[in-house]
């Protein structure tokens, strides 16, 4: 393995090899039993701790538990925090602030507890009810989607983890993550926005923009378009992977002004719906080829009058 290779696949640490040979060292419970935490926990339960409870809502929630975590018992949030040292607080970003200050509110939380959310949105500021409440707060988000099944306890093998804990607490958090088989990466507490969003528009944009150029193959008579773009695409994220901008490639890196505009013209006729997006992406390309210098001033400056022309 090349050690100067971005890419280089980092080597796997190995999962114990049966928890039932070790003591369990931590109690751990799940409040939100979703896609998320239901393979969290089956991960820390392969890393040797026992999972006591979990609370979960809707009927797919139950499932999940009943494949992931068999024998664990469902119950209510107060009943998992109070049976657990660690708990996984694994519901939407937008709940999180309320939950941790009802919780805290009514007393559930206990001096010395893990309190461990996973939203990459937040660092552990929206756990500050809970810390005032003695627990101790850890910010550990797996840079992963997920099915909610076991297939994501192996992917969590190698997958990185975004890290924000205080001082004190970073080889705990960080130790928690290497036990899942994750790669801990530290995240400031100011940064986490922008390592979100970074996150977001990479991975949520990408389906998007697959899902828009499957429909617009099928609408041109393409009977297979998966297996058209399938390796096109994962040609183009090796590449960029490896080679940032000058992995760009088609009309608007060459200045094929032309082609654009037809491209423009074509959009229009077909999809309307997706020409702004187009052209955004457009826009955003040819600054950035003409910045990596792949681009000639001269060639921009008739593609971007091109791109202003069609969302006019």
């Amino acid at each position: 393995m090349n050690d100067n290779d971005p890419l280089a696949v980092p080597q796997r640490r190995p999962r114990p090899a049966d928890p039932a040979d070790r003591p369990a060292r931590l109690a751990v419970g799940v409040v939100g039993a979703g896609r998320v935490g239901a393979p969290l926990a089956a991960a820390l339960a392969l890393a040797g701790h026992h999972v006591v409870a979990a609370s979960g809502v809707s009927d797919a929630s139950r499932r999940r538990a009943e494949e992931l975590l068999p024998g664990v018992p469902l119950t209510t949030p107060q009943d998992v925090i109070a049976r657990a040292d660690l708990v996984l607080l694994t519901v939407p970003d937008d709940a999180l602030r309320d939950l941790v200050g009802g919780l805290a509110a009514t007393g559930a939380l206990k001096p010395g507890q893990l309190l461990v959310h996973t939203s990459g949105r937040f660092g552990v500021g929206v756990l500050e009810d809970a810390a005032r409440a003695g627990a101790l707060p850890l910010a550990l988000h797996p840079v992963m989607t997920f099915t909610g099944t076991s297939v994501d306890v192996q992917r969590l093998v190698g997958c990185s983890f975004g890290v924000t804990a205080p001082e004190v607490l970073r080889p705990v958090a960080e130790a928690l993550v290497v036990e899942m088989g994750g790669e801990p990466e530290w995240i400031d507490e100011s940064a986490r926005p922008l390592y979100h969003v970074a996150l977001a528009n990479g991975a949520n944009h990408l389906v998007t923009l697959v899902a828009q150029s499957r429909d617009l193959l099928a609408a041109a008579g393409v009977r297979a378009p998966d297996r058209m773009l399938g390796p096109l695409l994962g040609a183009a994220l090796d590449n960029a992977l490896r080679s940032g901008d000058l992995a760009l490639t088609g009309p608007v890196a060459r200045g094929d002004a032309g082609t654009v505009a037809a491209h423009v013209a074509e959009l229009r006729r077909v999809a309307p719906e997706a020409l702004a997006a187009y052209i955004a992406m457009a826009r955003l390309t040819a600054d950035r080829a003409l910045t990596a210098g792949m681009l000639k001033p001269e060639s921009a400056e008739a593609l971007l009058d091109v791109l202003a022309e069609g969302g006019a």
